[in-house]
């Protein structure tokens, strides 16, 4: 029959006679490329589609291109994209790269792995080794066995060394770190007990490795199965022996990364305020007022042993306050590792800085002490926004106090504008008898304000420069 005339009879035949032999709908190429379907029957021919005249084409709600955005192939009965796929998903523009200043971000400190005890990760890969069978098939009771052996003392070297290598991935390199982060790991570890931990580690995951090689290399050459279970019990005992005699370096990990773990994250993108001052001035006391920190609160020198965090909240906005070791009068050479956790703080972190002065002889650090200190902190970090306050104002005393050790100059006019009153445009402030605080609060709030802004200004002017690179 040609193909004229099944077109004629096609065209005879009534429409409902076709629409009850099947209920599908059917795609029907349209003319600008975007599928329809087509509500009544048609029948495709060498020469193209044609679709039974009268039959209503309706178009779809969506098109199939703003739908499909990736194309599968099947490939050993799995779906696979296809290369056309991955092209058409590719950004044509290449995305601009992070400077450094983006890739060193604070919070490595939060992401650092769980580390176990060296004693479970070794009961742990002991009980799994040892669940390992032989290869299936092999009939030999000779061979069996030395395979067995190989096979478990392999599947140790693997459990052992496999977290071993993770805790060394997972822990940053002290050069990718921010600086902030760096120096606490110097002042908080030690300068280059970071290093040497996980060089250690490192050292162990290489001598598991090696000894599990030889080991199992020996059992595989066994000749008899008396000799392949001897070779395995003496390979499984000398690694054991060398992860319990060598796993205290995993113990220092686990100890690392709890340390650092608890260390306050600061947000750079918020604006910080940083009380400072000598030892036992009431730091920690106007923290406990200013914000939600709760810190320990005692009567002797370097009562804050580390960065301790807080917040305010002001506006429905957050900001941060730190609380922060004391200073003494001393060149920085001098200077313990908590008050170099203070400048490190200062240094590295966009901080407003709430310097507090004691003139009441109660702190232990004479007024003539704390004005070189003072003095020297306000000129190393005169960059910062600044706010000077007088605590225990309520102890004050007409005549300055003097202690018997002080050398000062009485011609020194500013020296001894200082001992009287403290700084010019510092508030006094009590906390016994809540003497300006609520001035305090408002000048704070303002502080972390102009903090604020700052912190955006210079937030655009980055991203103006990589603009313009």
């Amino acid at each position: 029959m040609s193909r004229a005339s099944s077109l004629f009879q096609l065209w005879q035949t009534p429409p409902n006679r076709l629409l009850f032999k099947s209920s599908n709908f059917y795609k029907v190429p349209s003319i600008d490329g975007v599928s329809s379907i087509a509500s009544k029957p048609f029948v495709c021919v060498n020469l193209g589609i044609y679709v039974v005249p009268g039959a209503k084409i309706y178009r779809p709600l969506c098109s199939c291109k703003s739908i499909q955005t990736t194309s599968y192939q099947v490939v050993n009965g799995s779906y696979v994209p296809t290369t056309q796929a991955k092209q058409e998903i590719k950004p044509t523009v290449p995305l601009p790269e992070k400077s450094s200043a983006e890739l060193e971000n604070i919070g490595a400190f939060q992401k650092l792995p769980m580390v176990m005890p060296s004693f479970d990760i070794l009961y742990s890969a002991l009980r799994k080794a040892k669940r390992v069978p032989a290869t299936k098939g092999i009939a030999n009771i000779a061979k069996r066995e030395r395979n067995r052996g190989a096979k478990q003392l392999d599947a140790l070297m693997k459990e052992l060394a496999v977290p071993l290598r993770t805790y060394l991935e997972k822990f940053p390199k002290k050069r990718s770190l921010h600086p902030y982060e760096r120096s606490l790991i110097e002042l908080t570890l030690g300068d280059g007990n970071y290093e040497e931990v996980l060089g250690r580690v490192d050292a162990l995951r290489k001598k598991v490795v090696s000894v599990g090689k030889e080991h199992a290399s020996l059992c595989a050459k066994s000749l008899s199965k008396r000799e392949a279970e001897e070779r395995l019990s003496e390979g499984m005992k000398k690694i054991e022996e060398m992860f319990n005699r060598e796993g205290k370096a995993v113990e220092d990990l686990l100890n690392i990364a709890k340390t650092l773990r608890s260390m306050p994250v600061v947000d750079l993108e918020t604006p910080t305020l940083c009380l400072v001052g000598a030892p036992n001035v009431g730091k920690s006391s106007l923290v406990r007022v200013l914000s939600t920190g709760k810190p320990e609160i005692c009567n002797y020198p370097f009562t804050t042993r580390g960065i301790l965090m807080g917040h305010i909240l002001s506006s429905y906005q957050n900001f941060q306050v730190t609380d922060t070791p004391g200073l003494l009068k001393r060149s920085d050479e001098d200077r313990n590792n908590l008050e170099k956790l203070t400048l490190a703080v200062l240094s590295h972190l966009p901080t407003a800085i709430l310097y507090v002065h004691d003139l009441s002889g109660e702190c232990g650090t004479s007024p003539s002490d704390q004005f070189v200190i003072y003095k020297e902190i306000k000129e190393r970090f005169c960059d910062h926004l600044w706010l000077d306050v007088v605590s225990k104002s309520d102890l004050l005393k007409e005549s300055p106090v003097t202690f018997i050790t002080e050398d000062f100059d009485d011609n020194d006019l500013e020296l001894a504008k200082y001992r009287k009153s403290g700084p010019d445009g510092a508030i006094r402030v009590s906390l016994k008898s809540e003497i300006g605080l609520n001035e305090l609060k408002g000048r704070v709030h303002e502080l972390l304000r102009l903090q604020m802004a700052r912190i955006q200004a210079q937030d655009t002017k980055e991203e103006n420069r990589q603009v313009l690179t």
